[in-house]
């Protein structure tokens, strides 16, 4: 045997005989619901990236009611920064599609200065981009995905949110007192945050909660809220269509604008968040319902259950749509009993000016029969409140204590005399003055 080929032989028999050595894995955990599969060397980076991931997702389902239903897996890489990698950015999304499905890789390069809130953002991110193309396995491979929009980013807070009501107040008070609140068109806009200022960052933030706020208090939000994000990759170039397509209450351009600046005029005030009352409501509502509608002559008032007067009317249109919008804004701002009724009204209203007066009669004496019966049981529930707290407080409210204290400290009346002469004195007084 050629002793070459001798020596090969023996070192290949070696290899055979000796263990199998393999490089070990990398480093992971995995989250309580097992949809993120964070990899690191610190396993305490990695403890603190799955609670934030879990957290930040629980987040955005209460947001928009729905159940935890994930299909693509998200595979995150935290990494502290590398002197032979001193460019690497901080974070990178990578989203591709693979022969077995997408796939969702976020890069995180964690550094001295990274805040919760950083990070939290591109968990958010990557998230709803799962959320948005859950549907949609099947995209052609290659194809360039549609990020979600900043404004949702920003607007979906933690529950321990720093956005706190002062703050929140502070920050839009400032363009609500200066009469320069940004358009909401103009808002929707893609924002560049790397030439933004730190203040402008911060106003963008209010401004994205209040959008959110807005949204998820408007009827049937939450939901409505989930469908948009689903729709967002297949929607237009028009970021204020696409959310009028969802949110009839910003259909209308207008319309929109009015009721976007009335809202955060609202939530700059000190009680941003207190809504109209029972009363208050209803009273509104009558407002609305009375449509000035002008024929041939000079314009009269009609209520909406006489539609079959109005009808032919000319202007009739434009008071109905008018009427529509302005329920649609009150909506959101009604006393919550009352959502469902002036939704409702809305609606006939839309119909009656498109000219659908079908069952429209029956509808309305429904609404009719609906809104006393509100009113019964709002006037019972306080008549009862008020007994309750007359004859069952087990101790005083407190209402009346300053004007018991303002009692107490009054100095006491003159005490007048009552002998004879005194008697006497006063009657010729009185007799006197009158």
């Amino acid at each position: 045997m050629i002793p070459g080929y001798r020596a090969g032989l023996a070192l290949l028999c070696f290899l055979v005989d000796a263990p199998l050595v393999l490089p070990a894995p990398p480093e992971r955990s995995v989250s309580s619901s097992r949809q993120f599969l964070v990899y690191g060397v610190d396993v305490h980076l990695r403890g603190a990236i799955c609670d934030l991931a879990e957290g930040t997702k629980r987040d955005v389902l209460n947001l928009i009611a729905q159940r935890d239903e994930w299909t693509t897996p998200i595979l995150i890489n935290a990494q502290y920064p590398q002197a032979n990698l001193p460019e690497r950015p901080r974070a990178a999304l990578n989203f591709s599609q693979t022969g077995f499905g997408p796939k969702l890789q976020l890069d995180l390069t964690i550094v001295s200065d990274a805040s919760q809130q950083e990070v939290r953002r591109e968990l958010l991110r990557a998230i709803l981009l799962e959320m948005m193309y859950r549907p949609r396995s099947n995209v052609a491979a290659g194809t360039t995905y549609v990020p979600p929009p900043d404004w949702l980013l920003d607007g979906i807070r933690p529950r321990q949110s720093e956005l706190d009501g002062e703050r929140l107040r502070a920050m839009l008070g400032a363009p609500v007192t200066a009469r320069k609140i940004l358009p909401l068109a103009e808002f929707l806009r893609p924002q560049k945050f790397s030439v933004v200022d730190g203040p402008s960052r911060s106003l963008h933030e209010a401004y994205s909660f209040a959008l959110v706020e807005f949204l998820t208090h408007t009827l049937d939000g939450r939901r409505r809220l989930a469908r948009f994000i689903a729709d967002i990759p297949s929607a237009s170039n028009d970021p204020m269509a696409n959310l009028g397509m969802h949110f009839p209450e910003l259909s209308d351009a207008k319309t929109a604008e009015k009721t976007w600046s009335m809202h955060i005029a609202r939530l700059a005030l000190d009680q941003p968040f207190q809504l109209l009352g029972a009363r208050e409501t209803e009273g509104k509502l009558n407002e609305l319902l009375l449509l000035r509608i002008s024929g041939n002559g000079p314009k009269r008032n009609y209520q909406v259950d006489e539609f079959a007067e109005f009808m032919r009317n000319a202007s009739a249109k434009v008071a109905l749509n008018q009427c529509s919008r302005d329920l649609s804004i009150l909506a959101t701002q009604a006393n919550p009993i009352y959502r469902p009724i002036i939704y409702e009204y809305a609606r006939i209203a839309t119909l009656l000016a498109r000219g659908r007066v079908k069952a429209t009669a029956e509808r309305l004496a429904r609404l009719s029969a609906s809104r006393k019966s509100v009113v019964m049981k709002m006037r019972e529930i306080n008549d009862y409140l008020n007994w309750v707290e007359a004859s069952k407080s087990p101790a005083p409210s407190g209402a009346f204590a300053d004007y018991m204290r303002a009692a107490e400290m009054a100095p006491p009346p003159e005490q007048k005399r009552r002998d004879a002469i005194s008697v006497y004195l006063d009657v010729l007084e009185a007799h006197f003055q009158n």
